[in-house]
């Protein structure tokens, strides 16, 4: 591998490291008759202020979501259940990219996970160790501000730097996203993005970027 470009590593959780929501947005349209792609409009309306928004922020519980979501959706001419919306943002691991990294990890790499979430993690089971592979890991829901708003990607700096214990700026870390809109201000803040369409061609890219060959077999043979 050539000599790193970036020394540390910042990541999106959905869409990333799990499986993207929108597959199963697009399962729960088809099978309750909703026009294709209705949740990701709805969602990208208003993009500020809408019920996702503000439920990302901890702005609204569970049932202020539910209901601000539902009549919006209404107002749009269809009738939504919100909780199988929520329900769907729970996405299965990608074992490569959890290979990739622990791999950062073993190299030395700072890492941060920044996820616009709806409620904290939980620090237990399969996900807590997935968290406990990173040096920081900032969530929309504790933070009050989310992705694409500038002071979260500040915040994720800061707690890297924190954790590091030298200055991390956005010119020295990559950031993977699978959403151009939060790709669009980390970009203009210095970092060095990847938008995540192709899982396997991210974490080349991302391999260029450090220096560390992030696809290779393991002991195993496993990819």
């Amino acid at each position: 591998m050539s000599g790193p470009r970036v020394t540390a590593v910042v990541f999106d959780l959905g869409g990333v490291i799990t499986e993207s929501p929108m597959v199963a947005f697009a399962a729960y349209e088809a099978e309750a008759g909703l026009p294709d792609g209705l949740v990701r409009r709805l969602n990208s309306t208003d993009p500020d202020s809408n019920a996702w928004a503000r439920h990302e922020r901890g702005e609204l519980d569970v049932a202020g979501f539910r209901s601000a979501f539902e009549a919006e959706a209404a107002a749009a001419g269809h009738a939504v259940d919100a909780d199988r919306v929520l329900a769907a943002l729970a996405g299965e691991l990608r074992p490569a990219v959890v290979r990739a990294v622990r791999r950062l990890r073993d190299a030395g790499l700072p890492l941060a996970l920044l996820s616009n979430n709806v409620a904290p993690m939980p620090r237990t089971g399969e996900l807590g160790e997935l968290l406990g592979l990173f040096d920081a890991v900032v969530e929309s829901s504790v933070e009050g501000v989310r992705k694409p708003e500038p002071e979260i990607y500040a915040r994720a700096l800061a707690r890297l730097s924190a954790a590091a214990g030298r200055p991390v700026g956005a010119a020295d870390c990559a950031y993977l996203d699978d959403l151009g809109i939060n790709l669009k201000p980390a970009r203009a803040m210095g970092f060095t993005t990847i938008k995540v369409v192709d899982p396997a061609a991210a974490l080349a890219e991302l391999s260029r970027l450090v220096g560390v060959d992030l696809q290779a077999p393991d002991d195993r043979g496993q990819r």
